[in-house]
């Protein structure tokens, strides 16, 4: 399997195979159909604490990456699990996020998490 990561404002393309969109929120201005999403796994995205620590608090990148390996391995460690059987099905998985920042954002932390 092969799992790539990408804006979920970029246009979809074929090639992009099962989508999943990986944040808690729903993308501000984006319609569903845009979207074209497979699953919504917003379990595995980083909590509603950590994502304002992070966002709002001005919490460190090494700060959050550390905090949020420890919810992919503690809280969410049956979630990411379940996705990771899930994603298995697929040849081609496209991790959708709504970050700016392509080197500092959850997905791929995530990506990490379920390709171990």
């Amino acid at each position: 399997m092969q799992i790539r990561l990408k804006r979920v404002y970029d246009d979809p393309d074929p090639g992009d195979g099962f989508r999943v969109l990986v944040d808690r929120l729903w993308p501000r201005g984006l319609s569903k159909e845009r979207a074209a999403l497979d699953l919504w796994a917003k379990e595995v995205a980083p909590s509603t604490a950590l994502r304002k620590a992070f966002h709002h608090d001005d919490l460190s990148w090494p700060d959050f990456e550390t905090a949020y390996r420890a919810e992919l391995a503690g809280p969410t460690a049956g979630a990411v699990a379940s996705l990771r059987a899930e994603l298995a099905l697929h040849p081609v998985v496209t991790l959708l996020h709504a970050v700016h920042d392509d080197t500092h954002n959850h997905a791929l932390l995530l990506r990490e998490a379920l390709e171990a």
